[in-house]
């Protein structure tokens, strides 16, 4: 029986949407699903160590969320810039869409921009009278279930500890919940993957397998590759680094070797379009810590592959009576 998108449903109180972070990272709570016995327990993210073995490693996205929105001129347009094509041109997302059709003109900074082209996505290709960095003067993108402008605070919140890589237009929000000091306890490894609109762009066809990913960009370093492949369960922190190293794993590993637990990732850069539902057999994950998202998204139906989809429905549904936060800026779940 093929997945239906009405199975990934579920009801959220809007005031358990978190619209601002905690004072300090590390208080989020973290509900802990054990899969072997099929259990939900409550804890708190500064426990996390407790729950690793010593051979264990996390892996972390250490991608850089980009000041990427701006507003023209008169203020009557919101854009976020997703992508620098070239000089004078890019690629970006306007709100509202129906004032920026082709040939249309806007100004930021005094400079001109023209709509150029529309994607099927509904993306704008702009082209500027002069060369110059639109990230420049931006402001964080916060997601739009965060009903507040971004102010100085989101500029360091909205973004990990270590983040380093520039390329994101939304952050790997597993990884808000680290300090150095937690992160520097437990033996990890960085990759990167710039998060996107594809990760976000709702799933318009009820036939969960007719939805198509756009491509995002990420790489794997040798010092990464070489911890991943020597770790004894990997520990993936987010959605997005399970997708990198399912891509690495299915790019390095023929058909007949699916079943081989020797893990082997190779440094490697490109682009995934990888699209994860159940049922999906994973490669190179063993454990995943993952924030609480949205109903009916492409994440939530990552997490189900990996959790099972009624038990991580029962867990959502724990957490709603347990009144925890959700979405970016809240709490955290451990799946074992």
């Amino acid at each position: 029986m093929n997945a239906r998108l009405s199975d990934y449903d579920y009801n959220l109180p809007r005031d358990l949407i978190a619209q601002r972070p905690l004072q300090r990272r590390e208080n989020s709570r973290m509900l802990v699903l054990h899969r072997a016995e099929q259990t939900i327990a409550h804890h708190q993210f500064r426990e996390l160590k407790t729950f690793l073995k010593p051979a264990d490693l996390l892996v972390l996205n250490d991608t850089r969320v980009l000041p990427a929105r701006r507003f023209s001129d008169d203020g009557t347009i919101e854009f976020l810039f997703v992508e620098r094509l070239g000089p004078n041109r890019w690629k970006c997302l306007v709100k509202p869409g129906r004032k920026m059709r082709v040939g249309a003109t806007a100004k930021i900074d005094h400079v001109s921009m023209l709509v150029e082209d529309i994607t099927d996505d509904g993306e704008r290709i702009v082209t500027l009278d002069e060369d110059v960095d639109l990230y420049a003067g931006g402001s964080m993108p916060l997601p739009p279930y965060i009903k507040r402008p971004s102010d100085d605070r989101d500029a360091a919140r909205y973004q990990t500890t270590f983040a380093h890589a520039a390329g994101a237009i939304a952050a790997p929000t597993a990884g808000l919940h680290f300090t150095p000091e937690i992160l520097n306890e437990i033996p990890h490894a960085f990759v990167t993957l710039h998060v996107g609109q594809g990760t976000f762009l709702p799933v318009r066809s009820e036939e969960v397998a007719k939805h198509r990913m756009h491509a995002e960009r990420f790489s794997v370093s040798p010092e990464a590759a070489d911890k991943i492949n020597n770790a004894q369960r990997i520990v993936a922190v987010g959605t997005t680094v399970v997708r990198v190293l399912e891509t690495a794993a299915r790019s390095n590993r023929l058909p007949t070797d699916v079943s081989s637990k020797e893990r082997q990732i190779e440094p490697q850069s490109g682009q995934t379009a990888l699209f994860i539902y159940p049922p999906y057999r994973f490669r190179d994950v063993d454990v995943l810590l993952t924030n609480f998202h949205l109903p009916r998204s492409t994440l939530l139906m990552l997490v189900s592959a990996f959790a099972g989809r009624e038990f991580l429905l029962r867990a959502y549904e724990e957490a709603i009576r347990g009144r925890y936060r959700f979405y970016s800026y809240g709490d955290c779940m451990l799946v074992l």
